[in-house]
């Protein structure tokens, strides 16, 4: 990514951060005796419990380094570096393989820190610094293009203040020319704005609402803001019984108990079908994903069968199978509760770039037993992995450390799930159609275009013509019906694109 690019502190100063207890990592950070680093022997790993806990600079890489080594699922692909030679970061950021996915994209992609402490906030609450409002980049080089793809409720950026919708377009922030300025001082004022640092901050953005003729200015003041990771559930009528609809945008602690209310809302509504919109979730907790799905199908297609298998590398043996989940696993919700179902034959899925790794899941897992999955957006993330985070020394690490595949063994999705009927480059085909991301229409609107697609895919079993992918380069304004799959990216941080053991 050039420095010119709107991603730069959004996305790679995440990479850098330290803090306290992870909270429910793989296995903690109790110390065993204190060793002394020795001399680099290419080759002989130490355990790691040797330096675990131990905080200098070298003894945290020697930890780093045969943690690795012994959970990495590509650790034999890894070059073994003397960590005397490495600052932490650097030496995590080279902990990983270089090998490439057969379209070109790097295997592991998705190698990172956080923060300890702001890690549990993050996971457990969804209590994170911000406005509320969630920025789709549709163009990252100047010129930019920056919309809002949606907000969350009770938020500076949903406050009649504020009252910014999906659609509306940044035009300058804090004074700077949020599209042309590409002078290293206005880049970084553009991130610090729209990426505030902190509660407490103030900013302020002239923006375009979606069909609006001319700019206003809004200024907002970042808050703790409590993410509602699902959103809009309703009932669409239509000539042959309700659809349900539901936005789900990350499978963090609290979605177990908006999930159960959705699914109650929708089961009494007595819909036929569902329509599942996992565009912008980046994944979570793999067991929120399995209760989601035996949500989704019921106890007759799940009963016994396999969620996901987890497979390590080759020095451990693959873990017991994580079962389609029919009660509650105890994240916001007691444990042991019966969940409800839908008992669904098929369910139509939303997604887009940043439809990933836990959401993967909910998709691949339903299709290993038989449920219908039809895909209506663009080409998923294609992340068949995932990873228990790791506390050290006040840093979380995140190092892939398993590969998850369904009932029947599939899981080679590195390249994404693509509608059927996708141009260019595809990933794993599922029936459904291509249709690009629509800025016009709020989300959950009928005649939203992905929406509208599974309508009438459900009604008739055709695609309007493709739309998901365009020519690099191609610009679309907000005020047209859609935008081009190539000129979009939802800023989430790398927690939040993931599927994790607990």
């Amino acid at each position: 990514m050039r420095a010119s690019t709107i991603l730069l502190a959004a996305l790679f100063a995440l990479s850098a951060c330290g803090g306290g207890d992870s909270g429910g990592g793989s296995g903690g950070s109790s110390p065993a005796a204190p060793v002394s680093a020795t001399a680099w022997t290419p080759g002989v790993f130490m355990p790691a419990a040797n330096f675990a806990g131990q905080c200098t600079t070298l003894n945290e890489n020697n930890w780093l380094r045969s943690w690795s080594n012994d959970l990495y699922l590509w650790y034999d692909e890894v070059v073994d570096r003397d960590p005397s030679l490495f600052t932490t970061p650097a030496y995590f950021d080279l902990l990983k393989t270089t090998a490439t996915t057969p379209s070109g994209n790097p295997k592991d992609r998705f190698h990172f820190t956080y923060d300890t402490a702001s890690w549990v906030a993050l996971s457990q609450s969804g209590v994170s610094a911000g406005y509320g409002v969630e920025w789709a980049l549709l163009a990252a080089s100047a010129p930019r293009h920056i919309v809002v793809a949606y907000t969350e409720p009770n938020s500076p950026a949903s406050a009649a203040a504020a009252n910014l919708a999906r659609g509306a377009e940044v035009l300058a922030v804090d004074g700077v020319d949020a599209i042309n300025d590409n002078t290293r001082a206005g880049v970084a004022a553009i991130n610090a704005g729209l990426f505030p640092a902190a509660s407490g901050e103030t900013h302020t953005f002239t923006v375009r609402d979606a069909g609006a003729s001319g700019p206003r200015t809004v200024t907002m003041q970042s808050a703790n803001v409590t993410e509602t990771p699902v959103q809009n559930v309703a009932t669409i009528a239509t000539a042959s019984g309700g659809v349900g609809y539901m936005l789900f945008n990350d499978h963090i602690a609290t979605a177990e108990s908006g999930l159960i209310d959705a699914v109650n809302t929708l089961r009494a509504a007595n819909i036929s079908d569902l329509v599942l919109d996992l565009r912008y979730n980046g994944g979570g907790y793999l067991d929120i994903a399995s209760e989601l799905a035996f949500m989704i199908a019921g106890s007759g297609r799940t009963a016994g069968r396999t969620f996901e298998q987890i497979v390590l590398n080759r020095k451990h043996p693959a873990l017991a199978p994580v079962p389609f989940h029919a009660i509650t696993q105890g994240f916001s919700v007691s444990s042991g509760r019966a969940l409800p179902a839908l008992n669904l034959p098929r369910v139509f899925v939303l997604t887009g770039p940043g439809t990933c790794s836990a959401s993967e899941s909910v998709m691949n897992s339903l299709r290993g037993v038989g449920v219908d999955v039809i895909q209506i957006g663009s080409t998923t993330c294609g992340k068949p992995y995932g990873f228990s985070p790791q506390d050290n020394c006040g840093t979380t690490y995140f190092s892939i450390q398993f590969k998850g595949v369904n009932a029947l063994g599939f899981g080679d999705y590195t390249d994404g799930f693509s509608p059927s009927n996708t141009t260019g480059v595809m990933g794993s085909p599922v029936p459904g159609c291509s249709v690009a991301d629509d800025f016009a229409h709020a989300l959950g609107d009928p005649a939203e275009a992905r929406l509208a697609a599974a309508l009438g895919y459900r009604a008739s079993s055709s695609c309007p013509a493709p739309s998901g992918f365009a020519a690099p380069g191609a610009k679309s304004s907000v005020q047209s019906t859609v935008i081009p799959q190539a000129e979009r990216l939802v800023v989430k941080p790398p927690w939040r694109e993931n599927r994790m053991l607990r």
